[in-house]
């Protein structure tokens, strides 16, 4: 059996090699990190408690954050794809609004 391949799309070089299309390199996507803000009304437990259920903190590492928080006046939370961090800014902002804390949070390009 006579198989007929046609090399039309591979180019060769001078050294007689075959040339391959360059691929394009895959850029990362950008990161965005979610900062909490103090306020003064917001309970401690509460920051704590959305540190644990939303961005995955454990105890000691949802403490830590929250007492930066309340000693710098914001905090890191964590650093995600802009999706997600949009997501976990919404889910945070009505779980206060829902117990009429007012909690804030803001997004900053990593």
């Amino acid at each position: 059996m006579n198989l007929n391949v046609s090399n039309s799309s591979k180019e060769t070089s001078p050294s007689g090699g075959v040339v391959l299309e360059e691929r394009p390199k895959t850029k990362r996507p950008q990161r965005y990190k979610v900062i909490m803000l103090n306020d003064d009304y917001t309970p401690m437990e509460f920051v704590v408690y959305v540190l644990e259920r939303f961005f995955q903190k454990n105890e000691a590492a949802a403490t830590q954050i929250m007492l930066q928080i309340h000693q710098t006046g914001m905090g890191i939370c964590g650093v995600y794809t802009l999706e997600i961090a949009e997501t976990k800014l919404t889910q945070t902002m009505d779980l206060a609004q829902k117990n009429d804390h007012p909690l804030q949070l803001r997004l900053e390009k990593d």
